[in-house]
């Protein structure tokens, strides 16, 4: 959370094989919770004819990723982590505007979060090695292009990531991300 994710999720999506840009909160543990999450992003938004991905954050340590599942045997699972200096104030600026007594709303609060996502992405990476593309957040800044032709080679795309991006049906609306 607050690690540049809504602009990643836009860039990806704005990719003509990548369908979905934002946070869908959902679990993925069933096998049917796919068909589940295809549903829920086109009853909003068109999938696109060359798509052959479907794009979902998963920022919070209470959505399962199963990744024993058969079908998601091919995921192709991104993790990026903002520096808690920049990141711990943004989420309590954040959820302040939200709730003042929403916990992620205090220092204590946003760091307690931040710690748990820190230790639930390193038990992740720890059972899983090697299913997963780590970057830094702060490299969609500042190291775009590197960044994009990594990104390209990991996800297998036939044409480069944009440093433009499109609006979509839920870009900006509450609960979908930023």
């Amino acid at each position: 959370m607050r690690a540049y994710t809504s602009l990643l999720g836009h860039v990806l999506g704005s990719h003509p094989e990548i369908d979905g840009y934002y946070e869908m909160h959902r679990s993925y543990a069933q096998a049917d919770d796919l068909d589940r999450q295809l549903a829920h992003y086109a009853a909003h938004d068109a999938l696109k004819p060359t798509g052959r991905m479907l794009f979902d954050k998963l920022l919070h340590n209470d959505y399962t990723l199963n990744l024993a599942l058969p079908e998601l045997a091919d995921a192709a699972i991104l993790t990026t982590l903002r520096a808690p200096a920049a990141t711990l104030p943004s989420i309590v600026a954040l959820f302040a505007d939200k709730r003042r007594d929403d916990p992620y709303a205090t220092p204590a609060g946003a760091a307690g979060y931040y710690v748990d996502r820190l230790a639930a992405l390193a038990d992740f990476a720890t059972r899983h090695p090697r299913r997963y593309f780590y970057f830094d957040a702060d490299t969609l800044l500042g190291g775009t292009p590197r960044l994009f032709a990594a990104l390209e080679r990991w996800l297998g795309l036939a044409s480069p990531l944009a440093g433009e991006y499109r609006r979509f049906a839920r870009t900006g609306v509450a609960g979908a991300g930023d």
